[in-house]
């Protein structure tokens, strides 16, 4: 028995901790986005500078049978802020621990269209790229009750507006 539970303890925090990172994956990339943290995004590119979070991407990595669609959105004030709060939503919500299956689904989808937006064809490897990494992890995810693990997903459960709607979870 006390073998039994160290192997269920130690399988919630890899999913945990796994939640927590695809989590922090979110977040960081707004933060970074937001305040031009000079890691992916140079301060003078901020956000807050007044530059478009997408444009870059969308203008200039699309590439496959979709980028002229990507190419459109490019810049667009609407893009720019669904892109940036899903990227908040996502982190937080996963990193948090709360509304886990709603950001996991999510954050597949914005993941896929970032996929179909410049990784077709996959460009460093002809059959996986890691947009599909995370999506599969994120799809594990939502299937799991991480949200307990290593978060508030426990409290959250119990909640009146979350009692009896799992989608919330």
């Amino acid at each position: 028995m006390k073998l039994q539970n160290m192997k269920l303890q130690t399988e919630q925090i890899i999913w945990g901790t796994l939640r927590l990172s695809m989590g922090w994956i979110f977040l960081w990339a707004f933060l970074d986005k937001v305040f031009g943290l000079g890691f992916t995004t140079s301060p003078e590119k901020a956000w807050l500078e007044g530059v478009s979070p997408t444009y870059g991407y969308l203008a200039n990595a699309t590439h496959g049978p979709f980028a002229g669609i990507f190419k459109a959105m490019a810049g667009m004030v609407v893009v720019d802020w669904l892109f940036m709060v899903g990227l908040l939503l996502i982190g937080l919500s996963l990193m948090l621990g709360i509304g886990v299956r709603v950001a996991a689904y999510s954050g597949s989808l914005l993941l896929f269209f970032m996929f179909l937006a410049a990784s077709l064809p996959p460009e460093h490897n002809p059959i996986l790229d890691e947009h599909i990494i995370y999506i599969l992890i994120l799809l594990l995810i939502a299937r799991r009750p991480v949200g307990a693990w290593l978060g508030f997903g426990g409290w959250w459960a119990k909640q009146p507006v979350v009692k009896n709607k799992p989608y919330l979870l």
